[in-house]
């Protein structure tokens, strides 16, 4: 495993990966008073082999007000296997879903996209989100796909397709904008709410623990960089949680 500076993954990436990571980045500059997160300097790159290949890793993570760490990660394994991944963890103290998107794409198709603002306090989403999100156009996807069997954290929102056509990778990527979009606005009119903490910070906790049992992303970090490592970049870097006061 090595680490550098300055990586240049996503033009490398499927164009979808590409315009998505573009996308999403320019929302949250536009929308957001964004800061950088201390990430470990020695995780904002990393390199790895997987079955002979090059696995490549970039992370970047800001944090503002609202959210004490918003997530964007790239991975590209070889010339076969292309990943995104992003979470925004809210600051405990706002009381707002998470988001989520990945997208994987192997051989210059995406087998694999998925986007939710997925309810962290209570079952459903709060009425502010349900309402924005409920008046967007509904739209319709050759390829739904069928979520984990742990896939009962996300709402009823939450897009997973396969893409199959360049149009159908349109509406992906104008869906989760309008996701983020509905997320950053929302964000920055909700109240703090510290009398919130313990109980968003348990529904965070159960959000994080639900994701790390994705065996796929565990079986890859696994096989390219071992069993301890990647724990922790599971537990530190992918789904970590804020210290407990």
């Amino acid at each position: 495993m090595t680490s550098t500076s300055n990586p240049s993954l996503r033009t490398e990436q499927h164009s979808l990966i590409q315009k998505l990571a573009d996308c999403i980045e320019g929302v949250w500059q536009e929308q957001l008073e964004l800061s950088p997160y201390p990430l470990p300097e020695d995780l904002g790159y990393v390199e790895g082999r997987l079955e002979g290949e090059k696995l490549r890793i970039e992370n970047r993570c800001y944090q503002t007000p609202e959210f004490r760490k918003i997530h964007l990660e790239l991975a590209k394994v070889g010339t076969t296997l292309d990943i995104l991944h992003c979470v925004m963890f809210p600051n405990p103290n706002y009381d707002l879903p998470m988001f989520g998107t990945d997208l994987v794409g192997a051989k210059g198709k995406i087998g694999a996209a998925i986007a939710d603002l997925s309810p962290i306090r209570k079952t459903v989403l709060p009425e502010p989100y349900q309402q924005q999100l409920s008046d967007l156009p509904a739209i319709a996807f050759t390829n739904p796909r069928d979520l984990p069997p742990w896939g009962h954290i996300f709402s009823e929102f939450c897009l997973f397709v396969r893409p199959d056509n360049p149009d159908e990778e349109t509406l992906f990527l104008n869906r989760v904008k309008e996701y983020v979009q509905i997320h950053c606005q929302q964000a920055r009119n909700t109240p703090a709410t510290p009398e919130l903490h313990s109980e968003i910070l348990a529904g965070q906790r159960n959000y994080c623990d639900h994701q790390r049992k994705n065996d796929k992303t565990r079986r890859v970090l696994e096989n390219a960089f071992g069993n301890e490592w990647a724990e922790y970049y599971m537990t530190q870097v992918l789904f970590d949680l804020p210290a407990e006061d």
